[in-house]
């Protein structure tokens, strides 16, 4: 692997354990994987609790009208379908594939090819990391080998980020409990 994306791996290992705000670390994550990989953007999206429907975490490098574009609904698109199953997809041009749920807007956008990985944490998929070329593009395995493993890393933080705020909110309901039982 190269030394750019070790030095990117680094870097976003050190921003996952910065910061406990989902929101943040995924906008980092976004950015610096773009960067990497010179791509036109980058966009991660999180499963909802009833795993129909996937919701934006973060992205970079996309126009917010494409990022508004609505919603990824699991059921219409087979290429999330896909990688919710735990697979890797590439789409060389995404103007001439059926499983993109939104053609016109991807090519509005100016998005040709793009690569998505599973987000993965603790041998369940909880949501996808995309990377959108401009230009007709093929994903290395180098570049899949690293995008894998930021995948990873970004499960990885999304589930502590959610086991924080899990317990910060036991933490409230005790102390609650705790004043109204004994201060009355």
């Amino acid at each position: 692997m190269s030394q750019r994306l070790y030095k990117t791996i680094y870097e976003i290992a050190r921003t996952v354990n910065s910061s406990l705000d989902p929101s943040e670390v995924m906008a980092a994550i976004a950015k610096e994987v773009s960067d990497a990989m010179e791509a036109k953007g980058c966009f991660i999206r999180v499963l909802d609790t009833r795993e129909t429907m996937l919701k934006p975490g973060g992205f970079y490098g996309l126009s917010e009208r494409y990022a508004q574009k609505g919603p990824v609904e699991v059921g219409k698109s087979r290429l999330d379908q896909e990688v919710l199953e735990g697979r890797t997809v590439t789409i060389a041009d995404v103007r001439d594939d059926d499983r993109f749920q939104y053609p016109k807007e991807a090519s509005e956008e100016g998005i040709v090819s793009l690569v998505v990985v599973p987000l993965n944490a603790r041998d369940r998929v909880i949501g996808v990391l995309r990377v959108y070329s401009g230009e007709a593009r093929v994903f290395s395995e180098e570049e899949m080998d690293f995008l894998q493993c930021i995948a990873n890393l970004s499960g990885l933080a999304l589930e502590n980020a959610r086991m924080y705020k899990a317990l910060k909110r036991a933490s409230e309901l005790a102390d609650e409990f705790n004043y109204r039982v004994f201060e009355d």
